[in-house]
């Protein structure tokens, strides 16, 4: 009966209903009326304490991943941001800010990755870049997610949004679609796919009971929304938000951010009240490219598009939090707003500068970089009655620690083969931890360039951003740079001073702490664990032609 009682709101008030009127009126009548009434006061503190059931247990939890947006674009992180941010910042003044939080990539894939599975990506066969819309799997199917450990754990778990981590399209002739990362291959690709067949080794293969979504990037075809396995229409025309591709008629990018909102509050409706806690991965598709705010947001920053999507990606959390309020869930849901990389030079940075605005706040580079710009993110956390409202801590932590977090949380048993790079900030979190939860992290640029803390202390072992800023590999001429970098963040946060020459013994310490972080395939304490791959540490940095501006 106390599962009854908890299962739904409706069928609890049935039940208590017949119970209260049959003991108070036919049963009552063989009884004295001091006993009726005990009887109800107990069936009534049975009801009330079922009613509260989940919110004893285990917290729903709320992972919000926004696209491209930089740690400047958060009025909260910034305080000279132009653009607001209202409902972020208010998910800051009711939880704790993290300011040296980090993804594992300065691009969007491996970030994913990193999150969903507690393992670096660079273990996998993703060493630079990103994959396609029509790759396969970059998860295999037996790898523990952490939508299956709260599965496991008696959580209902959902995606919606944007996956970008491969899956395997079926062709109309037999066979699976491989685009291999080539996105110019993906054009005559897509045409061969068989839209009405189901997509194997995607969210629902791999821990989410449910998925509603696209495949990769929003610039990236197929231009089509899938729902669990299958897309809700067939790509029978060709679109280009950036690039051309087979798309759905109906499917437009405008819609995009908009009805995943509404997917998103669908599903916290749904499961508001349910018999099992919840958990919703809900990665944007916004502001990243094509940057297309709808008609009721453009022009709202004042000072350009990326501005306004921003805004727009904004109302979105806000959606989720009155969703919440709503449902009167607030207080048993753990809710996450981050962001996969730092800003991207398609928010036309220039535009931003001159309204005053610094999209990645004090931080050097920006998306696909390895200085900071890339890397260091918004991460701010929500937690009624158990984080402190309005706290802040400066403990280094990585989005792939949510994986160990949530296990230590659930009370989940993680096997030692699975998320050897994920240490929890629960202690953090709730304002016990005497140290931080780890003292080193590993980062990597869009072309595969390592960088490596410990403490303030950070190494890159390349020359250049590794990425798209100045020095740029490929097109700026870095002969006369050293071959890595070393940075003392403590005091240069901003990246500006090389000290590489003056610490030779830091920089052996580092670069041994890179390999080991390698060779033991994993950065936790256990039994060494393969990597998926030969991994090379120090890679090849093309050297440009341009003149390196002073």
């Amino acid at each position: 009966m106390h599962q009854l009682l908890v299962s739904a709101p409706a069928c609890r008030e049935r039940i208590w209903h017949r119970l209260t009127y049959g003991l108070l009126t036919t049963k009552a009548v063989a009884m004295s009326g001091a006993m009726a009434v005990a009887i109800a006061m107990l069936l009534q503190v049975f009801w009330v304490s079922a009613a509260h059931a989940q919110s004893s247990g285990h917290p729903n939890m709320i992972f919000i991943l926004a696209d491209d947006q930089g740690f400047g674009d958060v009025g909260a992180l910034n305080p000279e941001s132009k653009i607001p941010t209202p409902n972020i910042d208010r998910i800051a003044a009711e939880g704790m800010i993290f300011g040296d939080a980090h993804t594992s990539s300065s691009v969007c894939t491996p970030t994913r990755y990193s999150i969903l599975t507690g393992r670096y990506h660079w273990r996998t066969r993703l060493q630079k870049g990103v994959l396609g819309g029509f790759s396969p799997p970059l998860i295999d199917r037996e790898q523990l997610t952490i939508a299956g450990m709260l599965k496991q754990q008696g959580y209902r778990t959902g995606a919606v949004g944007k996956w970008h981590l491969g899956w395997n399209w079926p062709l109309k002739g037999g066979g699976l679609a491989d685009d291999a990362g080539n996105f110019t291959d993906a054009y005559e690709k897509g045409w061969a796919v068989d839209y009405e067949a189901e997509i194997q080794g995607g969210p629902v293969d791999l821990g989410f009971d449910e998925f509603f979504g696209i495949s990769a990037s929003l610039d990236m075809p197929p231009y089509v929304y899938v729902r669990d396995r299958v897309p809700t229409e067939k790509a029978t025309v060709e679109k280009a938000f950036h690039r051309k591709g087979p798309a759905g008629e109906s499917f437009e990018a405008v819609d995009v951010l908009p009805t995943f909102t509404r997917e998103a509050v669908r599903f916290i409706d749904s499961h508001a009240n349910g018999d099992k806690p919840f958990f919703l991965y809900f990665p944007l598709n916004a502001p990243h490219t094509p940057i297309v705010p709808t008609k009721q947001w453009r022009g709202k920053s004042g000072i350009n598009d990326y501005g306004d999507f921003t805004m727009q990606v904004d109302a979105t959390v806000g959606e989720v939090l009155e969703a919440l309020d709503r449902n009167k869930i607030t207080e048993e849901t753990l809710i996450i707003f981050t962001t996969d990389n730092g800003c991207s030079p398609a928010a036309k940075i220039g535009q931003l500068e001159a309204a005053g605005h610094d999209q990645n706040y004090i931080y050097r580079g920006h998306k696909a970089d390895i200085y900071d710009g890339g890397h260091r993110v918004p991460f701010i956390v929500r937690w009624p009655g158990k984080v402190k409202p309005g706290s802040r801590t400066e403990h280094l932590v990585g989005q792939l620690d949510f994986f160990a977090t949530a296990a230590e949380i659930s009370g989940a048993d993680v096997p030692g083969d699975a998320a050897g790079d994920s240490v929890s900030f629960l202690k953090t979190l709730l304002g016990k931890a005497g140290s931080p939860p780890r003292r080193s992290i590993v980062s990597q640029s869009i072309g595969g360039q390592f960088a490596i803390r410990d403490g303030d202390w950070k190494l890159c072992l390349c020359p250049g951003s590794g990425g798209w800023s100045q020095p740029r590999p490929g097109r700026d001429d870095m002969s006369s740079l050293p071959p890595m970098q070393l940075y003392d963040l403590g005091s240069d946060p901003g990246e500006s001073r090389n000290l590489i020459e003056q610490h030779p013994e830091r920089v052996a310490k580092m670069t041994a702490m890179m390999r080991e972080a390698i060779d033991r395939g994993r950065t936790t304490p256990g039994e060494t664990l393969d990597n998926d791959v030969d991994i090379v540490m120090v890679k090849p940095v093309r050297n440009g032609k341009r003149p390196l501006k002073k």
